[in-house]
């Protein structure tokens, strides 16, 4: 019986920390949304509207559509580049982990492999 309520008055603890953080942290980016609008500068005129490219005034729209592969590739690039800084912290400790650890690493190269392999597949990386 004691067990129990001990193991309960934990998780209430737990819990209530969290719950603690978590509207700490709102507050937090509240006031800091509240400070901001409060003594930030306010000039409103036409030209700040106006899109600035170099010191060069536009001429026409300033919005003009890109091609996708532009985007594709970006994306390709941050996702591999991500998972290839997760690969840092795995070969620090990879003595430690002992042959789990290399099968989970294994899986997580096929992985990203595969994702090559789709991704050349599809076109995604040639430029045209």
């Amino acid at each position: 019986m004691y067990e129990i309520a001990r193991i309960f008055l934990s998780l209430i603890m737990n819990l209530s920390l969290f719950v603690v953080v978590f509207i700490t942290g709102i507050a937090l980016v509240a006031a800091a949304l509240v400070i901001a609008s409060l003594i930030a500068p306010r000039s409103y005129n036409a030209q700040k509207g106006e899109a600035y490219e170099c010191g060069i005034p536009t001429h026409g729209t300033s919005w003009m559509q890109f091609k996708v592969g532009y985007y594709l590739f970006a994306i390709l690039f941050l996702m591999f580049d991500v998972e290839t800084v997760l690969l840092f912290p795995w070969a620090v400790i990879v003595r430690d982990l002992g042959v789990a650890g290399l099968v989970n690493i294994l899986f997580f190269l096929l992985v990203l492999i595969l994702g090559l392999a789709y991704a050349w597949k599809k076109g995604a990386l040639e430029w045209k």
